[in-house]
């Protein structure tokens, strides 16, 4: 267990002990193992690799209230638990919700990032800008406002944590990537108990307590991978984003849905192995992979 803000932080940890540091933050409703692919190409790159379940899931400490999920929260974990492992910055993998509190490191305390690795997780000023003009992004998100319901959206969800695992792991993506014993160790992840209220009230608190400050140009090495047949984010979510975050590599997954770390594991590890490899200069530009 590591220290976070004010809670503790069940990871997973391999790699070199003196290898830099990739932290590995996932999504709703996900948990350390979502990054399972992905964990030993990096220990093969000599990284030291932390994978966190993050505040509210699996195995980590689960607050009572809505306002302990807020993203000053969320982000304060990150900073607490490079404290605790005695390490000035980190390469920040992000996924999903995973990929929010990265951006939103990335901005506020820029300094502990190294390098910056998202998946399909919209930057802040695209969300927002998306949300406003198109409906069709709004009608995407429908599925954020039903949580917002009070105990009803984890009733529901947790009457059977297998078939809830099926339709969050196999219907966001567009193929067979989930083996069965996959889905099994994330139905049991969902099923530790709180958990489902707990990473509900990422969602409640994303909407009750925004964060305060200004958002900020990222002015970090960042890759920004993206499946297009993600049902949850609209590709219109990537345009724009090189304006906020000079130097973005972008790459896209013609075909792959939401958990594109999954689905198209291999190509996303090779783009990864090539961004963390590349001098902060060498930007070919976005394309497709």
């Amino acid at each position: 267990m590591l220290a976070g803000d004010g809670v503790r932080l069940h990871a997973v940890e391999a790699g070199p002990q003196d290898g830099p540091l990739a932290l590995l933050l996932h999504g709703f409703p996900d948990c350390w193992y979502g990054w399972a692919r992905q964990i030993p190409d990096l220990v093969q790159m000599g990284y030291r690799v932390v994978a966190l379940d993050q505040r509210g899931y699996n195995l980590s400490d689960k607050p009572g209230e809505v306002a302990d999920y807020g993203l000053d929260h969320l982000t304060a974990d990150v900073l607490a638990v490079l404290r605790d492992l005695g390490r000035q910055k980190a390469v920040i993998v992000g996924h999903d919700w995973g990929g929010i509190v990265a951006w939103r490191l990335a901005m506020d305390y820029p300094e502990v990032v190294d390098r910056l690795v998202i998946l399909n997780a919209p930057h802040p000023r695209a969300m927002a800008r998306e949300m406003r003009k198109g409906w069709m992004q709004r009608l995407r998100s429908t599925y954020a406002l039903f949580f917002q319901i009070p105990w009803l959206p984890e009733a529901l969800l947790t009457v059977s944590p297998r078939a809830t695992a099926r339709a969050f792991f196999q219907k966001l993506g567009t193929s067979d990537a989930f083996a069965p014993e996959d889905l099994e160790v994330l139905a049991a992840a969902m099923a530790q108990p709180g958990a489902m209220s707990a990473a509900l009230n990422w969602y409640r608190a994303a909407v009750r307590f925004p964060p305060a400050r200004r958002t900020a140009d990222i002015h970090r090495p960042t890759l920004l991978v993206w499946g297009t047949a993600d049902p949850a984010l609209g590709i219109e979510l990537t345009e724009g984003v090189g304006a906020w975050v000079p130097g973005l590599w972008l790459r896209y997954f013609p075909g792959m849905g939401h958990w594109v770390h999954w689905e198209a594991a291999a190509g996303v590890n090779e783009q990864i192995a090539a961004f963390l490899a590349a001098d902060w200069q060498e930007e070919p530009g976005a394309g497709g992979a």
